[in-house]
């Protein structure tokens, strides 16, 4: 497996544990646990950072709302964005993190769940994750797939995103051609995701 520079996993660590901390003090009552290939030591460099914070039914929406202002709290967020699949879930939310100064790959993906009880309360905050910023996360996981070894994986990863940014599903398998092909379709659909693009351009291919 090529790895890239940078990938120190003791820097990930501290970032995971920190954001455990920040969460599990915001929200008396709850908990906030890793999960994952984290959580089980089977992490490679690459592997991002996946973690639960479990909150009573009442204050849930509360802690949805807050998540963003408690995570700048561990370093300046790039984004947020939220899963459209739990975006009307009742009591789950999942949200997808990228922190300043922290390569693209280790994403903090994090599942904000109510405890079991009473009617959680409502999130009013939305965290909108639009097409094309979804199909950059492809393009960054392509990166990842290819470091691991895993072409087909990209290719795959590739295919899907395409028709999110008006590209037909047929990428070439020349992978410096395709991505930037992605990256250039989704700046000319939406400038406002120019530090994603940026960021999925700056990483060095094996």
């Amino acid at each position: 497996m090529t790895e890239v520079p940078g990938l120190d996993p003791v820097v990930r660590a501290a970032v995971a544990r920190h954001v455990l901390e920040v969460l599990a003090e915001a929200c008396p009552g709850g908990r906030a646990d890793l999960r994952g290939s984290l959580a089980a030591g089977t992490a490679d460099p690459y592997s991002d950072i996946d973690a639960v914070w479990t909150v009573p039914d009442d204050r849930f929406g509360t802690c949805v709302d807050r998540a963003g202002d408690l995570l700048a709290r561990v370093r300046p967020l790039t984004s947020l964005r939220g899963d459209p699949d739990t975006a009307g879930t009742p009591g789950r939310r999942l949200l997808f993190v990228a922190f300043e100064g922290l390569p693209p790959f280790w994403r903090l993906d994090l599942d904000i769940a109510a405890e079991p009880g009473a009617a959680p309360s409502d999130p009013t905050v939305r965290h909108p994750w639009p097409p094309t910023a979804s199909a950059l996360a492809n393009g960054v996981a392509a990166v990842k797939a290819l470091h691991r070894g895993d072409p087909a994986t990209a290719h795959a990863l590739l295919t899907r995103a395409y028709p999110r940014v008006g590209l037909p599903p047929h990428p070439t398998g020349r992978f410096p051609d395709d991505l930037a092909a992605l990256t250039r379709a989704a700046l000319a659909l939406d400038p406002t995701v120019g530090a994603q693009a940026a960021a999925l351009t700056a990483l060095p291919l094996p």
